[in-house]
């Protein structure tokens, strides 16, 4: 890091270059200390917030995904660390072959890119796996016995209803058409589905989410 730093500076007017080496020691913290990815507080209270995921099985499956894609990407950076390992070896093998001087200079400052790169994607690879074990303690959390982990299928049609209903409630007339069909529609196809096989009481919210369909049904035409 400190090389990779001395080599920017030297390139600057002195006085940018005096001022950035001031600080160093806080760019080599910053660095070391940004953040990649989200946190768990980003995690529990934006990703898995109740108004997408209202259930604990809905949350546990976005975890799922969210894990998966994560666990993907690290396998992507994993691949492209060990190309730039041979990239590296091959440019320290092309430095001691070549006899113009220029041109090993030219070699030589794309070497120290290559050593940059590196270090960011080991960077970039240890947060992923941070990640990685964020989402594994947060499924851990939310798998109380209490809904199926195999199948997400399972799961979904109770979770859709209950994002769709709080959803339903804050429908307006000022609410724009494409929104209210985008709520409305799966809303009253659940519902209607849900009743005709038993799988849903006719509670007084129930009632009064049908009802509230059937008015802004009517009033959009659909």
């Amino acid at each position: 890091m400190e090389k990779n730093y001395k080599e920017v500076f030297s390139i600057l007017k002195k006085e940018d270059s005096t001022k950035l080496d001031d600080i160093i020691d806080e760019l080599y913290d910053t660095w070391n200390k940004k953040q990649l990815f989200r946190t768990e507080t980003e995690a529990r209270f934006s990703v898995l917030n109740d108004g997408k995921f209202p259930t604990k099985a809905s949350k546990y499956w976005q975890c799922v995904r969210e894990q998966s894609v994560m666990t993907d990407n690290l396998v992507a950076t994993s691949f492209n660390l060990r190309k730039l390992n041979i990239k590296i070896e091959q440019k320290k093998d092309a430095i001691e072959k070549e006899e113009d001087c220029w041109e090993k200079e030219i070699l030589k400052i794309e070497l120290e890119e290559f050593y940059w790169s590196k270090k960011c994607l080991e960077q970039d690879a240890s947060d992923r796996v941070r990640e990685v074990l964020m989402w594994s303690k947060l499924k851990k959390e939310l798998d109380d016995g209490s809904f199926d982990t195999q199948d997400p299928n399972t799961h979904q049609m109770h979770s859709l209803r209950l994002q769709l209903e709080e959803r339903a409630k804050s429908i307006t007339p000022g609410t724009s058409q494409p929104e209210v069909i985008n709520v409305l529609g799966p809303l009253s196809t659940i519902q209607k589905y849900a009743i005709e096989n038993n799988l849903l009481e006719e509670s007084d919210d129930t009632k009064f989410l049908s009802s509230s369909v059937e008015n802004f049904k009517k009033k959009w035409g659909l």
